[in-house]
C-alpha cells in the first residue's frame, strides 16, 4: 500500500505518473476545403483551397488537390463548397459578462451580482464564437468573472472564444468605473473586489492584485464615459503621474494597458503614459493622432449605428447618460474618418456588452461604409488585432503553426463586407463549433 500511495496522490492531482505504458493518442487530422480562401496579409484571394488541420493547429494551407494528396488515410474531410475561408475574427474590446441593456438598470445594480453575470456569460461567450469571433480581449468585469470564464473555456467546460481577460477595470473614485456612482451616499455597498484606486501606491497595489488573480491585460479609465453618471463624457479622471504609474506597474508584470478614453486631453495623457491602445477615442484631435502614430499606439474605435442610441433610450437610461451618448455617437464617425487619414494603427473592437453580443461583425460593415477598404477592415480584425494582443504567433492568419481558428462566409467579403455577418462555418482550435447546411 505504501508503494502505491504516491501514485494515487499524483493521479488525484491529475499529474503524470512514471512507467505508464499507454501511448498518447494521435492528433486528429481534418481537411477543410472551400471554393475560396482569403490571405488577409497579402490580400490574395485564392481559388479551390484547403487547410490541413492536425490536432489544434494548422499544418498546411494550399490548393485542395495538393492538400488532399498530403492528408493521411482516415483524415476527416469537410468540403464547404461555395464559401470563402478566413481566419477567425478577433474582437479586442468585449465585455462577455455584460448582458443586453436592461430596462431595469438601477434595480439590477442592486439585485444582480457576479453569480448572475457568470451564469449569463457562458451564453454570450457561445453567441460570440458562433458569430465567427474566435478570440477576444475582454476589457473589464466585476469579481474576476472574465478570468474564470477564460479558464473554463480553455479547459473545455464552456464553449467560447479564446479570451485575454482584464479582470477589474482600474478607475478613480467617483469615476467611470466606480460601481457606486449615482447611488445614495448612505447606501452601504459590499464590494470587496473593487477596481477603484487613487494615488500611485494604491494603484500599484491594485494592479499587483489583479495580476495575482489572473488579469492578462490591464484596463484603465483615463477619462469619463457614457454609461456612468459623471457630467462630462471625456474629462481626464487620473493625473499624469497616476497614469504613468498604471502603465509602469503593468509593464513590470508583463502586461499591456488598454485605456478607456473619449476626450482629447485624456487620450494624449494616456498615450504619453505608454498605453498599448486607446479605446473609443471619440473626441480625438490631430495632436492626439500624431502622438499615437509616433508612439505606435493602437486606436480601437467604435462606429455604432443609430439603433444603438435607440436601445439606450428604450432602456430608460438617465438623462445625463443619454446626453453624453448623443454627443459621443455624433462624434464617432468623424473621429474614425480622421483616424483613417492619419495612418494611425487601428484594431477591431466592438464594445460588445454595450453593443449586442453576436452582432460583432456588423461593425466591419459600418467601417467599410465609412470609407475603409474591405481588406483593411478585415486586417483590423485579424493581423492587427492579433498584434495588439501579442498573439501573432497563435492567431490572426491561416498559416502553418497557428491555431486552427477559421471561419467561412458566403460570397467574397472584398466585394461585399456584409457576408461576414452571415458566418456559415466556425472552427476553433481544430474543433468544429458551427456548420450550417449549404
Amino acid at each position: 500500500m505504501k508503494a502505491t500511495f504516491p501514485l494515487l496522490v499524483l493521479a488525484a492531482l491529475g499529474l503524470p505518473t512514471l512507467g505508464r505504458a499507454d501511448a498518447p493518442a494521435a492528433a486528429a487530422v481534418t481537411v477543410v476545403r472551400a471554393a475560396r480562401l482569403l490571405d488577409v496579409a497579402s490580400g490574395e484571394l485564392r481559388r479551390d483551397q484547403a487547410v490541413l488541420v492536425r490536432g489544434e493547429r494548422i499544418a498546411e494551407v494550399g490548393p485542395a488537390a495538393e492538400i488532399a494528396a498530403h492528408a493521411p488515410a482516415g483524415a476527416i474531410s469537410i468540403d464547404l463548397g461555395d464559401v470563402t475561408l478566413l481566419p477567425g475574427l478577433i474582437d479586442v474590446h468585449t465585455h462577455v459578462a455584460m448582458g443586453d441593456l436592461s430596462k431595469h438598470r438601477d434595480r439590477d445594480r442592486l439585485r444582480l451580482d457576479a453569480i448572475d453575470a457568470a451564469v449569463r456569460a457562458n451564453v454570450y461567450a457561445r453567441r460570440t464564437l458562433e458569430a465567427g469571433i474566435t478570440s477576444v480581449r475582454d476589457l473589464g468585469t466585476a469579481d474576476y468573472v472574465d478570468v474564470a470564464l477564460a479558464a473554463a473555456i480553455d479547459e473545455g467546460v464552456v464553449v467560447g472564444p479564446r479570451m485575454q481577460p482584464a479582470s477589474l477595470g482600474v478607475g478613480a473614485t467617483g469615476g467611470h468605473f466606480d460601481p457606486t456612482s449615482g447611488l445614495s451616499a448612505h447606501l452601504a455597498i459590499v464590494n470587496e473586489a473593487s477596481g477603484i484606486a487613487d494615488g500611485v501606491d494604491k494603484i500599484r497595489e491594485l494592479i499587483r492584485t489583479e495580476v495575482k488573480h489572473g488579469a492578462q491585460v490591464i484596463k484603465m479609465a483615463a477619462t469619463a464615459g457614457v454609461l456612468s453618471e459623471e457630467e462630462a463624457v471625456g474629462a481626464p479622471q487620473y493625473s499624469q503621474e497616476e497614469m504613468n504609474a498604471i502603465v509602469e506597474e503593468a509593464h513590470r508584470w508583463g502586461r499591456k494597458v488598454a485605456a478607456h478614453a473619449h476626450g482629447a486631453e485624456g487620450i494624449r495623457m494616456a498615450t504619453r503614459a505608454g498605453v498599448a491602445s486607446i479605446e473609443h477615442g471619440t473626441f480625438i484631435d490631430d495632436e492626439g493622432l500624431k502622438l499615437m502614430k509616433e508612439r505606435g499606439t493602437y486606436l480601437v474605435p467604435q462606429v455604432f449605428s443609430p439603433e444603438v442610441l435607440h436601445q439606450f433610450e428604450q432602456a430608460g437610461m438617465p438623462d445625463v447618460v443619454l446626453k453624453k451618448a448623443r454627443a459621443a455617437f455624433a462624434a464617432q464617425l468623424d473621429g474614425f474618418k480622421r483616424a483613417l487619414k492619419s495612418g494611425v494603427k487601428i484594431a477591431f473592437g466592438t464594445d460588445a456588452g454595450v453593443y449586442p453580443h453576436g452582432e460583432n461583425p456588423r461593425q466591419l460593415t459600418r467601417m467599410v461604409n465609412a470609407g475603409m477598404a474591405p481588406l483593411e477592415a478585415l486586417r483590423l480584425a485579424t493581423v492587427n488585432a492579433a498584434d495588439l494582443l501579442g498573439w501573432s504567433d497563435r492567431v490572426g492568419a491561416l498559416k502553418p503553426g497557428l491555431y486552427a481558428d477559421l471561419i467561412a462566409v458566403p460570397g467574397n467579403p472584398l466585394d461585399d463586407m456584409t457576408v461576414v455577418e452571415h458566418v456559415r462555418f466556425v472552427m476553433k482550435g481544430g474543433a468544429v463549433v458551427r456548420r450550417d447546411a449549404p
